[in-house]
């Protein structure tokens, strides 16, 4: 058995950069056309200039005759300025701006305090049509590591939007049903979500059975099995307001297994694997196309890709690490099988 699609994109990964960069971006590369690229490095990509220089260096790092596209996109901080959308929308390389609430998660310690203090720049993303990409979740150690999603929505992003309903937002990794029935409420063509393969696998419990999982700790954190459910059911409902997003992210090994692992699920060479094993799943295989290759460029507003690949029921084990320079990475569903494997048409 095998699938014909037109060649997917992720609408959310993390490629870091240096040694990490160069043993990660095939990966990706190799299957999907596009890629909507995080800006949270040390430091962070807040400008025009910075966003170009570390595209130029994902390409010097991608494979010879990769046609692989990186979007880029700028990490939005307290002293972003609105001349700084204009000359990211003249660059024709950065197609989205980053919403990291500051301590939300890797490397947000420079993200936003009040983004209601950020409104002439939201402006401005309005009339340059350019996306707010964001990591739904408050940072106020007062709630719930569970709930700060909820909260989100209704202290943050519901107000953000009455107050801007011409402002295209992207909400990243959605985890719960209160995410799903939020972004089903929304006006079509203005809001929508990224998911992963995570959080439409994975319930909390992952981070615990047979010990402390380290490899299961992301950010948004994983939830109850309710809301997993929830998600899996809007993606496979064929709804245009969902799409890939893999939220790919490489760690050392040794980095996830210490005393404090950080977040991070590294799910990029077997993400479509993944994600076919979940529509099959769910009995909506024919709705898989759409989630992988139609929806997200509709939203963005960029041609769909013309290239094919291939799905074929091809059992496979994946890897237990995968090795850099300085160290390796353990894979999502680690030395498992899985049915469906990925080939070039």
């Amino acid at each position: 058995m095998e699938l014909q699609l037109t060649r997917p994109d992720d609408w959310h990964l993390h490629l870091r950069d240096g040694h990490l960069l160069q043993s990660v971006v095939h990966h990706s590369a190799k299957h999907f056309g596009r890629a909507i690229v995080m800006p949270n490095l040390r430091p962070p990509v807040t400008t025009t200039a910075a966003a170009v220089a570390y595209r130029e260096s994902i390409l010097k790092a991608l494979p010879s005759g990769s046609a692989f596209n990186p979007l880029m996109t700028l990490y939005l901080t307290d002293s972003t300025n609105p001349e700084e959308i204009k000359l990211a929308r003249q660059s024709g390389v950065v197609f989205g701006v980053k919403l990291y609430p500051a301590g939300a998660t890797t490397n947000s310690q420079d993200g936003v305090t009040d983004i209601f203090g950020r409104l002439p720049v939201l402006e401005e993303m309005i009339n340059h049509n350019m996306p707010l990409l964001v990591h739904g979740e408050v940072t106020d150690p007062a709630v719930d590591t569970f709930d700060r999603e909820k909260v989100f929505i209704e202290t943050v992003l519901s107000p953000l939007i009455q107050r801007l309903p011409k402002l295209k937002v992207v909400m990243e990794h959605i985890t719960t049903s209160d995410a799903v029935r939020f972004i089903e409420s929304c006006k079509e063509g203005f809001v929508a979500a990224t998911v992963t393969p995570q959080h439409l696998l994975l319930n909390r419990n992952s981070l615990f059975q047979g010990g402390l999982q380290p490899h299961n700790y992301c950010l948004p954190v994983l939830k109850r099995e309710t809301h997993r459910q929830a998600i899996v059911s809007a993606v496979a409902s064929g709804s245009k307001r969902f799409f890939l997003g893999t939220d790919s992210a490489p760690h050392d090994r040794q980095k996830k297994e210490c005393s404090c692992g950080c977040a991070g699920i590294y799910s990029a060479p077997v993400a479509l694997s993944l994600y076919a094993k979940v529509f099959e799943e769910a009995g909506a295989l024919d709705k898989l196309e759409a989630f992988t290759s139609f929806n997200g460029p509709d939203f963005y507003g960029l041609p769909r890709n013309s290239s094919k690949i291939i799905l074929r029921k091809n059992p496979w084990r994946v890897p237990d690490t995968y090795s850099f320079a300085s160290g390796e990475i353990v894979p999502m569903f680690s030395g498992q099988t899985l049915d469906w494997l990925p080939f070039d048409h």
